[in-house]
Parts: structure tokens; C-alpha cells; sequence
């Protein structure tokens, strides 16, 4: 198995060390915690906008997608996802306090090669799936970093926002629960 697909089977459990860490060492302030919830509800935020176009196949353990997604968000940017829980996890890192800003850098780095791996896993299966589309769309939109030029040859996928909110309940599940923890570490513990 290449390391790529090993990272993309794997990628829900990845963050855990680091949440863990942030838990254990919390140190918060004022303006981590605000700055760190920011982050954590932006991150969402791209999330949900990428979920209501790209679907519940966003959760799947396999790599590929039904048809190319090419409007919404990603006609900015080909991981708006992956975008999205880079903001969580580093905005979670920065809400504790802990070893700011070196940990936030460490996370943020860690999950940026971790979904780099993933990404070119995941694009040699849409460059099969969608040959000269995904050719094309690949070399107009960027990676991570956000065109603000919207992609040509959007695709005609309407959002579904309530199917979104379905699908991120175990997003939510995990972000409400460490947060809970949070909060139960800062003041009980």
C-alpha cells in the first residue's frame, strides 16, 4: 500500500494525538481561545460548503467521486475540505495554548504533508475516473491556496445543504466533544 492511501484510510484518525496533547497541556488566554474558535468555525464553515457540492462522498474510505465537483468552492481551490480541517485542527492547537505558536506550526505542517500525500492518492484516481476534465480542471484551480477567479467549466451540482449537516454530524461529534473536554479541563481540572 503506498504511503498516500495507507494517509487516506487513515486520515480520520490522525488529528487524535495532537487533540490529545492540547487537552492535556492547555494553557488558554483570552485571545487564544477567541482566535482558536475563529479558526475551528471557519474551518466548519469550509467544510460544509464543500460537503453540500461534493456530498456524502467525502466520507468514504476509498478514493474517487461519482462525477467531477468542479463549482462551489471548488471552483476556487481542489481541497477546500482538506483546507477546512487544517483550520479545525490548528484552530483547536491554538484555542489550548499549548507551546504557541510551535505546536500550531507543527500541526499545521504535519497536516499539510499528510494531505499532500493524500491528494496525490486521491488525483490519480480522478485523473482515471475524469481523464482530460480533470486534466484541465487540475491545472485551473489550485491545490490549497484560493484562485479568486472562478473555474470556467463548472460543473452543474446544486448544494444540498441539509445532506451537508448530515454528513459532518461526526465532524460536529468530534469538534463538540473536544471542545466539551475542553472546557471541563480548563475549570474542573
Amino acid at each position: 500500500m503506498k504511503l498516500g492511501e495507507l494517509l487516506f484510510k487513515s486520515r480520520g484518525y490522525t488529528p487524535i494525538p495532537f487533540l490529545i496533547v492540547a487537552l492535556i497541556f492547555a494553557y488558554p488566554k483570552n485571545e487564544f481561545i477567541i482566535i482558536g474558535l475563529l479558526m475551528i468555525f471557519f474551518g466548519e464553515f469550509m467544510r460544509l460548503w464543500g460537503v453540500s457540492y461534493a456530498g456524502a462522498a467525502t466520507r468514504t474510505r476509498q478514493a474517487g467521486a461519482p462525477e467531477l465537483v468542479s463549482n462551489g468552492p471548488f471552483a476556487y481551490v481542489r481541497n477546500p475540505l482538506y483546507i477546512g480541517n487544517i483550520f479545525i485542527y490548528v484552530g483547536a492547537i491554538v484555542l489550548s495554548g499549548v507551546w504557541f505558536p510551535y505546536l500550531a506550526l507543527v500541526v499545521f505542517l504535519f497536516f499539510y504533508f499528510q494531505y499532500t500525500f493524500i491528494i496525490s492518492h486521491e488525483e490519480e484516481t480522478l485523473e482515471e475516473l475524469f481523464k482530460d476534465s480533470y486534466a484541465e480542471y487540475k491545472k485551473e484551480v489550485p491545490r490549497f491556496f484560493p484562485k479568486f477567479a472562478l473555474y470556467k467549466n463548472r460543473s452543474n451540482i446544486s448544494p444540498e445543504i441539509k445532506k451537508a449537516f448530515k454528513s459532518e454530524r461526526s465532524t460536529f461529534i468530534a469538534m463538540g466533544t473536544f471542545l466539551v473536554l475542553f472546557v471541563l479541563r480548563i475549570y474542573f481540572f
